[in-house]
C-alpha cells in the first residue's frame, strides 16, 4: 500500500483544524446569542464555510454528490418546490425591492444551513458537544442572572435595556438544547447532558418570551410521550398537531376571539395576547380575502401598503402593518396562498416520514424538536428571519451528528463481529 504523500497529509491537517474552526463556531452559538442576539446567521455561515472547505480538501470529489443527494429525496424535491414557488410569486409581489430583501436575508442563511447539516455531521470534532454543554449552560444561566439582576449586563455592554433582548437567545436555547443533550447522551457525558438541559431550562423559564416557555412545554410534552407511546401513536400526534397548525392558521384569530377568555389574556398580559389575538384576525381575513396566490413573498413587512390589505375592514386594517403575523403558518397563507400552504405541509409530512424511520431515542428527539419549533412558529416571529433558520440549522446539525454517533458505533460493533467470526 502507498504511503499518504506530504500534500494528502497536508490537506488532511488543514481539513482538521478547519473543522475544529467549524465545530467551535457552531458549539458556541447560543452564548454568542446572548451576547449578540442578532449574531447566529453570522455564526452559522461561517460554520459552514470552515466544514465546506475542510471537506474540499478532505475529499472534493464526494463533495458535491454529498450536498446534492439529499435534493434528490421526496423531501428534497418538495422542500425546492416550496422555494420555487416563493420565488414565483415576486410576479405579483407588490414590493418586489422589499420581497427581495427579506430573500437576501432567508436564503443565504438557509444555504448556510443546509452546508452545515451536510458537512458536519461526523466530522464534528469530540470535545465540540462538551463545549456546546457549556455554551448552553451557561448562556441559560447568564440569561436568568441578568433578568435578576435588573439586565445589568445590558447596562455594562451600553445596549438596550429591555428584557425581551433576551427572547431570541431563549428561543435558540429551546432548539438545540435536547439535540446538544441528545449527542452527549450518546458520548456517555450523560451528567453534562443533564445540567445542560436544567441551565437552558432556567434560562427558557426566567425569560419574559411565553412562546419560548411555549416551546419548552411542547418540546419536552412530545419527547416524553414519544418515549412512552408506540411509534405510530407519536408520529400521528405530531402529525395531527401539524397539520392543524397550518389548516387552522388562518382561521386561528377568530377562533381565539371566541373561546379565549378574558381571564386567560389578563394572565397573559406580558405576551400581548389581546393584540396578538387581534393581528391574527386581520391577517386572516386578507387571506380569505385571496386564499388562492397570496400577497408575495416578504410582503408581510408592508402589507398594510398592499392590495391585499384594501380589501379588509378599516379598523383591522391597521393591525396588518406590525411587520408580519406572529404566525409562521399564518404568513405562508398570507404571502404564498394555498400553494404555499400545501407545499408547506407536504414538507412537513415528508420530514415526519424521515423521523419515523429513526430507532429511540433518536425519534423522540426529533418530534420533541419538531414540537418545540412548531410552537413557537404558531406564536412568535417572522418565519424568514435569518437568526429562526440559524437556530433550526444548528439544532438539526446536531440532530444528525447524534445520528451518525449511533450508525458509526453500529458499524464498529458489525465489524468486530464479523472479524470475531461465529460463536
Amino acid at each position: 500500500m502507498r504511503a499518504p504523500s506530504n500534500a494528502h497529509r497536508a490537506s488532511e491537517k488543514l481539513a482538521s483544524r478547519l473543522y475544529t474552526a467549524g465545530a467551535i463556531l457552531l458549539a458556541v452559538l447560543p452564548l454568542a446569542m446572548v451576547l449578540a442576539n442578532r449574531s447566529s446567521p453570522v455564526v452559522i455561515a461561517l460554520a459552514a464555510l470552515a466544514f465546506l472547505v475542510g471537506r474540499f480538501f478532505e475529499d472534493r470529489r464526494t463533495l458535491v454528490p454529498r450536498l446534492l443527494a439529499p435534493l434528490g429525496t421526496p423531501l428534497g424535491i418538495a422542500a425546492l418546490a416550496f422555494l420555487a414557488w416563493c420565488l414565483v410569486s415576486f410576479a405579483w409581489a407588490p414590493f418586489p425591492g422589499s420581497s427581495l430583501r427579506v430573500l437576501g436575508e432567508f436564503l443565504p442563511t438557509l444555504a448556510a444551513a443546509y452546508l452545515l447539516t451536510c458537512l458536519a455531521p461526523g466530522r464534528i470534532p469530540a470535545f465540540a458537544p462538551r463545549l456546546a454543554a457549556a455554551a448552553t449552560a451557561l448562556a441559560g444561566l447568564v440569561i436568568a442572572v441578568d433578568l435578576a439582576a435588573d439586565l445589568a449586563l445590558e447596562r455594562a455592554l451600553g445596549r438596550r435595556v429591555a428584557a425581551f433582548v433576551h427572547n431570541r437567545p431563549a428561543l435558540t436555547l429551546d432548539l438545540v438544547a435536547g439535540p446538544v443533550a441528545l449527542v452527549l447522551w450518546r458520548a456517555w457525558s450523560r451528567g453534562l447532558a443533564a445540567a445542560s438541559l436544567v441551565f437552558a431550562a432556567l434560562g427558557i423559564l426566567r425569560s419574559i418570551s411565553g412562546a419560548a416557555q411555549l416551546g419548552l412545554l411542547a418540546g419536552a410534552g412530545l419527547f416524553g410521550l414519544a418515549r412512552l407511546l408506540p411509534t405510530r401513536v407519536g408520529i400521528a400526534l405530531a402529525g395531527v398537531g401539524l397539520g392543524l397548525a397550518v389548516a387552522l392558521a388562518p382561521v386561528e384569530g377568530d377562533l381565539l376571539a371566541r373561546i379565549m377568555p378574558d381571564a386567560a389574556h389578563e394572565r397573559l398580559v406580558q405576551s400581548s395576547s389581546r393584540a396578538r389575538v387581534a393581528i391574527a384576525r386581520s391577517f386572516g381575513a386578507a387571506v380569505a380575502a385571496d386564499p388562492w396566490r397570496g400577497a408575495g413573498f416578504g410582503t408581510s413587512a408592508r402589507f398594510a401598503e398592499a392590495p391585499a390589505a384594501g380589501t379588509v375592514a378599516p379598523e383591522m386594517r391597521v393591525l396588518l402593518g406590525v411587520g408580519h403575523p406572529h404566525n409562521s403558518f399564518l404568513q405562508v397563507w398570507a404571502e404564498l396562498g394555498l400553494p404555499g400552504a400545501l407545499l408547506g405541509a407536504l414538507v412537513l409530512m415528508l420530514m415526519l416520514g424521515r423521523v419515523a424511520g429513526m430507532r429511540q431515542p433518536d425519534r423522540a428527539a426529533a418530534l420533541g424538536l419538531v414540537a418545540s419549533a412548531a410552537a413557537i412558529a404558531f406564536v412568535e416571529h417572522n418565519g424568514w428571519a435569518a437568526w429562526w433558520t440559524a437556530g433550526l440549522g444548528a439544532a438539526i446539525t446536531w440532530m444528525r451528528e447524534a445520528i451518525w454517533m449511533r450508525e458509526a458505533a453500529t458499524s464498529r460493533t458489525d465489524t468486530r463481529r464479523e472479524m470475531d467470526g461465529p460463536a
